[in-house]
Order: structure tokens, then C-alpha cells, then sequence
């Protein structure tokens, strides 16, 4: 067989696979790029949530809104420990009624709950509660 005499087909094989290996490359560059880019997205909504979220528990109401807790629920029922920027509360012998209020306010503040714990004793509720802003 005489090599000469496919020297042309065997240019235009070696040039079409050259440029598949040339397209492949830009292929994953170009799909690289996107990833790196849907990253930086994600990574600076996730930046502007984080402050958002401190701002908001950063706020002056929130202390006002916990220490209304304490109004919620007679003191003979409950027990309070606050230190600075941390709750703990202890609640005894809750009417159905009342475990319902406090809850719903509990869940609404803006705090991230560390503990929250819920006992039913015969018709009445006792809740241990943790919590920080």
C-alpha cells in the first residue's frame, strides 16, 4: 500500500479531527463558564439573604417582642432566664388556648430557635424554650 497516494485523505481526516477536538474543548470552556457564573449567582444571593437576615435580627423590636412573651403566660405558670441576646423559658400546666398563643408568637419572631420542646401531661402542656437573636 502506498502511503504517497492517500496523503490527501489522510490531511482532511487528520484536519476533521482537529477540529472535533477543537470543538470539544470550547464545548467544556464554554459550559465551565456557565457553572462558574451560576455559582457567583448563587453565591451573592446567598450573601444578600445572610445580611438581610442579620439586619432583621439585628433589630431593636425583636428584644421588645421577646420580653412580650413574658406577658403572654401569668408568672406563676412560667420561669424566665434571659442573658443578653439568649432566651431560655419554662412553661408548667398551659391550657390548650394558651400553648396555642404562645406558640404563634414564638414561630413568628424573627429567632433562631434552639430548643422548643412541647410535654402534654394529661390535659395541660409544659414547654421548654431556648432561643437566640
Amino acid at each position: 500500500m502506498n502511503w504517497r497516494q492517500y496523503q490527501n485523505e489522510f490531511i482532511v481526516l487528520l484536519g476533521l479531527f482537529l477540529m472535533l477536538l477543537a470543538f470539544l474543548y470550547k464545548n467544556t470552556q464554554i459550559s465551565s463558564g456557565a457553572q462558574k457564573t451560576a455559582s457567583i449567582i448563587q453565591s451573592s444571593n446567598e450573601l444578600k439573604e445572610i445580611a438581610s437576615l442579620k439586619k432583621i435580627w439585628a433589630h431593636e423590636n425583636i428584644e421588645k417582642k421577646v420580653d412580650n412573651l413574658g406577658k403572654l403566660i401569668p408568672p406563676a405558670k412560667s420561669m424566665w432566664k434571659k442573658e443578653k441576646k439568649k432566651l431560655s423559658a419554662s412553661y408548667k400546666g398551659l391550657s390548650a388556648a394558651e400553648l396555642n398563643n404562645l406558640i404563634n408568637k414564638v414561630l413568628n419572631l424573627a429567632t433562631q430557635v434552639k430548643l422548643l420542646e412541647i410535654k402534654k401531661v394529661g390535659s395541660l402542656y409544659n414547654v421548654e424554650y431556648q432561643c437566640k437573636w
